[in-house]
Order: structure tokens, then sequence, then C-alpha cells
């Protein structure tokens, strides 16, 4: 038996589960689908398929619902169709994982001539593969969010780039108040004079009368200067 054959008697057999629970016959089911007694009883033989929009409706007269199953026996959902489209309104291919438009660079030489889209995606699978394995398979296309546009997510990066910032001059203020409390702990001046270790020869630097290197003319200082001050 070849596996069209099996799958047309695989069917058969649920068709005939469904006129059991739903209590019809041939007839009676066929009269509620709108198709030929004929067609059902093809189809219950395994002479013929039936579409799948014809199924469902069965199903449902017999308060049933046809799913698809995982190989654990887990129910894999439909694709939302309430998940983010392209500029005509049309939903993004299946296989191919859609992203906001300002991730990454929108590449393709449309790029000089078009407004970059909201959404777009990868059209090189070897690329789609790569993010794919850095970061998983999403589970699906995701559906569109408040602050999805590209001038939102562009204020919410710069905000979000201010208030790191922010948060970093804190950090550095915290640290200085805390070397300036330690100073006042151990007796020492807030403000500690300047020392020079500099050796003579970078005073002779200073004051020469030969040429000079553009290094030793903008840092007074000969090379193994331990001090390199800006006292001078």
């Amino acid at each position: 038996m070849d596996e069209q054959t099996a799958a047309r008697r695989r069917l058969g057999a649920l068709v005939r589960r469904i006129r059991r629970t739903a209590d019809l016959s041939q007839r009676e089911l066929a009269r509620a689908l709108g198709v030929s007694a004929g067609a059902v009883a093809q189809a219950e033989s395994g002479a013929r398929d039936l579409p799948a929009t014809v199924l469902g409706r069965a199903a449902e007269l017999a308060g049933l619902r046809f799913a698809l199953l995982d190989a654990s026996g887990g129910e894999v959902p439909a694709m939302d169709d309430a998940a983010v489209r392209d500029r005509g309104g049309r939903l993004f291919p299946a296989h191919l994982d859609p992203r906001h438009g300002d991730v990454a660079w929108w590449h393709g030489p449309e790029r000089y001539s078009r407004e970059r889209p909201e959404y777009t995606y990868d059209r090189d699978r070897r690329e789609r593969d790569e993010l794919r394995t850095a970061v998983g398979v999403p589970p699906d296309h995701h559906v569109p969010r408040p602050g999805d546009s590209l001038e939102e997510r562009a204020r919410a990066r710069a905000e979000a780039a201010a208030a790191a910032w922010a948060a970093r001059q804190r950090l550095a203020f915290a640290h200085h108040l805390l070397r300036q409390r330690e100073r006042l702990e151990l007796g020492l001046p807030l403000f500690p004079d300047p020392t020079c270790s500099c050796p003579p020869a970078c005073d002779d630097l200073l004051f020469a009368d030969g040429p000079q290197s553009p290094r030793q003319r903008a840092v007074p200082h000969v090379e193994d200067c331990p001090c390199r001050c800006d006292i001078a």
C-alpha cells in the first residue's frame, strides 16, 4: 500500500468517526455539508479526498475540531493573522523572520531610492539561519505593538542613551565623593598640590634652542620620563 492510499484510508476512518460521533448517516452528513452522498461514501472508502474546509465543517457537526500536533502530541497553534504586514497589507512569507526596518542595515540597492520600511526581513536564508543560530528561532511573526514606528524607536534609543549617560555621571560623582570622604578621614587635603618628578632633561626640552621633533614640541618630556606632568 502506497502512502497516498494509506493516507486516504486514515481519512476515511476519521470521516466514519465523525459520523458515529455526530450520529449521522452518509446522506445526512452529505446534506449538512452541501456535498453528494457519493462524495462522503468515497471518502470513507479511501477512494477520494475531501477538502480541508469540508472536513472542518464535518468535525464541528460532531463537536470536534482538526488540529496540528507536534511529535510529542502537543497542539501547534496556527500563525497569528494579526501579525505585522508589509506596506501593501500582505503578511510576510511564513518561512522568513520579519524584523524592524532599523535592525541592522536595510540592505539591497533599493535602500538608496526608497524610504526605509517599518518592517522588513532577510531574503537570504543563510543570513536568516545565522541569526537563528545566534538568538534562536522566533515562534511566530510578532504582532504590531505600541512604539513600533521607526520614529518612536529612534526616540526610545536616544532616551536610553541619555539615561545611560546620566547614570554614568551619577556613578562617577558618587566615586568622587567617596574618594573625597576617604581623604578627609585620612586627614589629607581635598585638593593636593601637584608635584613634578620630571628629570632635568625635561626642563632642557622646555627651553631648548635646537630643533625638536613634533612629539617633543607637543609633549616636552624625554622618553624615559616617569612623570609626564602638565605643570610646566
